[in-house]
């Protein structure tokens, strides 16, 4: 069992986010300006930035109140908000930013992975736009994206190690350039975000007076931070595994059981709010917040092992939804000081999706000059599209066990 500590103050880097004033914008027209369009699931996002990643202008449309009542993400439900919506935040971003369609140097848009219905939605718009405009295209991969968000905020040179966690996907990377990642895990099963939310739904959470304007995984969090984790002590995933891919599904089954037992012993329906929901939540959150600092610490040794890292300045960036978790951020600092490398989380904003990632994908390949599409080249989403060249079996083969790391997490 992981022990957790550490400060508040054992945070990870700030960052300046870059905002255009109208004056720099004047200075800044002959520089190269993208717009990014994002709808890989539930958000529909817009944003324009120059070559700098100075944002222009942005507008996002989120669906999380929507889904939130009817206990999950619907597709037809989420295509249909993303058709309603795409005009509209496409038109706000593009007029805060005060960029006409003729100054845009290309279209950037997420054609993988995702949802299959809320990509075709993106794509249509996008490859309409561009023909229209006449436009170079800009397929990319939401991944991708995610991992190359910190390199807007601040320089951070490759190669460096990416863990990517949210509502979709988990994973662990390392990145090598712009479009080269070496895939060392993956989640086998459903993502840390999506056990979350399906604790939070199973316990009914979105009738705490706390939660029910807030997502199952925040709800899991602001609860948790009065919660006794030792009141429930869940197994940790894969402990027998010498591998850096997740699995959760095996702990929501635990804490499935466990809510069962006590509905029984307190004489409560299901959908009725358990006196000790708080303790459930912190054992679920500390369970896997452990299971991913785990899996992370694995693959900074093997990369050590392999020379895969710099020796000066290795850093781990960690982005995603779930990558705004406090708490999962303070197991992983302790994690990256004890192995020292740093540790680099975008603001919360920028975990999430949004366009402004995407839009900085695109700069990133347009500087480089890859994967950049005429206007009239034909474009297929790919809702299952992998990260990089897969080596998880090199990692497993390695079967690098954990050293004992003592960790205690306080508020």
């Amino acid at each position: 069992m992981f022990a957790f500590k550490a400060s508040a103050q054992q945070g990870t880097r700030m960052f300046r986010v870059k905002i255009l004033s109208k004056c720099a914008f004047r200075r800044k027209m002959s520089s190269r300006l993208v717009l990014g369009i994002e709808t890989s699931c539930d958000e529909t996002g817009a944003a324009v930035i120059d070559e700098t990643g100075l944002i222009l202008g942005e507008s996002l449309h989120s669906q999380k109140e929507v889904h939130m009542k009817t206990g999950g993400i619907i597709p037809t439900v989420a295509q249909r908000l993303h058709r309603e919506n795409i005009g509209r935040v496409v038109q706000e971003a593009m007029e805060r930013s005060g960029v006409t369609q003729s100054q845009l140097s290309a279209v950037a848009t997420t054609v993988k992975p995702g949802l299959a219905l809320s990509l075709g939605i993106g794509l249509d718009f996008s490859l309409n736009f561009v023909k229209l405009h006449q436009k170079p295209f800009i397929p990319i991969h939401h991944m991708e994206a995610h991992a190359l968000t910190v390199r807007m905020l601040q320089p951070v040179v490759f190669p460096f190690l990416v863990l990517l966690v949210s509502g979709g996907h988990s994973l662990l990377a390392l990145a090598r350039g712009i479009d080269d990642f070496l895939l060392l895990g993956q989640t086998l099963d459903e993502a840390p975000g999506d056990t979350m939310d399906k604790v939070a739904r199973r316990l009914s959470l979105i009738k705490h007076p706390k939660c029910s304007m807030i997502s199952g995984g925040q709800a899991i969090e602001l609860l948790a931070r009065d919660g006794d984790r030792l009141k429930f002590l869940f197994k940790p995933p894969m402990g027998a595994h010498y591998d850096c891919n997740f699995s959760f599904a095996g702990l929501r089954n635990q804490v499935t059981m466990s809510i069962q037992k006590k509905e029984k012993e307190e004489g409560v329906e299901q959908g009725t709010l358990l006196s000790c929901v708080n303790d459930i939540a912190a054992a679920t959150q500390h369970t896997v917040a452990s299971h991913i600092a785990k899996r992370t610490h694995r693959a900074i040794l093997f990369c050590k092992a392999k020379g895969l890292l710099p020796s000066c300045n290795p850093t781990l960036v960690v982005s995603g939804g779930v990558a705004s978790n406090q708490y999962i951020r303070k197991t992983l600092k302790i994690v990256t000081d004890t192995t020292g490398l740093h540790l680099l989380c975008p603001p919360s904003k920028f975990c999430t999706d949004n366009g402004v990632m995407i839009a900085w994908n695109g700069v990133e390949r347009l500087r480089e000059g890859k994967g950049i599409l005429s206007h009239t080249e034909e474009v297929n989403y790919e809702p299952k599209a992998p990260l990089g060249v897969n080596i998880t079996a090199e990692v497993k083969e390695a079967a690098i066990k954990l050293p004992p790391l003592k960790l205690r997490i306080t508020d």
